[in-house]
């Protein structure tokens, strides 16, 4: 099946995204980007080019579909995933944006029998032998384009990452929400 120009170029800048982080490591902060369209970008800020690549600004000319991401420092505080959300809005000018997070992931039957403390579930759960530590990388854009990226630790390589439009539907829809 063949992926929509939109929705390729919308994968490719997630892929960087999470690749970028990656080089960072593990056990990072939540990290967020805005997205923008390259050609109107450069029209608006010709001398961005010079900042680019070479072939990065070459593609950003030819390909109306090619995306820049900036990622975002002076993030608002936020105790959860779900409370800076709610804290971001996006001007007119960011055309998307993407988000990355670390989360651990344990079998259903792991959860059964947590302790009721929250602080001594999370100590359980990162403790449980048959844990995985995933990281996410979220795009959505306002168009409706999203894709999504996870990395596992136990396959730390840029060819083991996976992807789809809908792998994490619960963050898709939050960061959807900060474009409302």
């Amino acid at each position: 099946m063949e992926l929509d120009p939109k929705l390729v170029a919308l994968k490719d800048a997630v892929t960087d995204i999470e690749k970028f982080v990656a080089a960072d490591g593990w056990d990072a902060p939540i990290r967020i980007f805005a997205i923008i369209k390259a050609i109107p970008a450069l029209e608006k800020t010709p001398e961005l080019a010079e900042e680019l690549p070479t072939d990065v600004a070459i593609n950003a000319i030819t390909d109306p579909n090619t995306l820049f991401s900036v990622e975002q420092e002076g993030l608002p505080q936020a105790s959860t995933l779900e409370e800076l959300l709610a804290q971001l809005a996006w001007p007119e000018e960011v055309d998307g944006a993407a988000i990355v997070a670390e989360r651990i992931i344990v079998p259903p039957s792991a959860e059964k029998d947590l302790p009721k403390d929250q602080q001594r579930a999370l100590v359980s759960l990162t403790e449980h032998p048959e844990r995985e530590d995933v990281r996410m990388a979220v795009g959505y854009m306002r168009e409706g384009q999203t894709w999504c990226a996870i990395r596992t630790r136990s396959h730390d390589n840029d060819d083991e990452v996976i992807g789809s439009p809908d792998a994490v539907p619960g963050l898709v829809a939050a960061l959807k929400a900060t474009f409302e």
